[in-house]
Formats: structure tokens, sequence, C-alpha cells
């Protein structure tokens, strides 16, 4: 109920601030706590994860599509980092709608992780 409501409100702010910026915020406040920008830690840097389906999706549309489509239900079938899977498990599923990932997915095709600032 807590993630529905928090969930909601995010998307809700979707109206009040660009993609880009709503994407910052749900990656930064999600999926960086297992994918930082570029060390592999307990599980590939965002930086290998984007190359892998950069060269496999160069079109914005089809590397969101595929890469929303596959977070929302992790398979090894259709995955494009078997690599990944053996050495860190499968990525769990996530709470998040299409939409969410969408916009996740977005920002991650946009933005160069390698000028990407961490505190860790």
């Amino acid at each position: 109920m807590i993630k529905t409501i928090f969930l909601l409100f995010m998307l809700s702010l979707f109206c009040l601030c660009n993609a880009q910026n709503l994407g910052a915020l749900l990656f930064n406040g999600n999926c960086i706590t297992c994918h930082h920008p570029t060390k592999t830690i307990s599980a590939p840097s965002i930086s290998e994860v984007k190359e892998r389906y950069k060269k496999a999706f160069e079109n914005k549309e089809e590397f969101v599509s595929y890469m929303a489509t596959w977070v929302e239900k992790p398979a090894y079938e259709g995955s494009l980092m078997l690599d990944a899977i053996e050495k860190h498990e499968l990525m769990p599923e996530l709470a998040f709608n299409k939409e969410a990932l969408r916009v996740i997915s977005e920002y991650i095709y946009e933005t160069d992780f390698t000028k990407y600032e961490t505190a860790y």
C-alpha cells in the first residue's frame, strides 16, 4: 500500500517536472542501490547495462521499450546480460508500473554515467 502511494506520488510529479528530472529521481531513489554508475558491486554498473542495451538497440524507442519490458518481468530468457545473471543472479521483480520503467529507461538512455558524481 505504501509503495503504491509512493509510486503514485512520484508519477504525479511527472506533471510538475520534465521526464529527465523524474527519471533521475526514480533512478537515484531506486536503481542506484544495486547499479552504481561506473562500478560493478552487487550488480553490473548502469554504464555497462546501458552500453549492452545500446549495442542491441541504437534507436531510443526500441531501447526504452525492451528495457522497460524486461525489467518489469526479469527473465533469463531474453536477457542481454546472461554473464551478469550468472555472476549476480537474476534481477528481482520490482513493483514499478510500465510507465515508471519507461521514464527510468529514457533517463538511462540519455545520461552519460561516466560523468556521474556519486558520494560512494
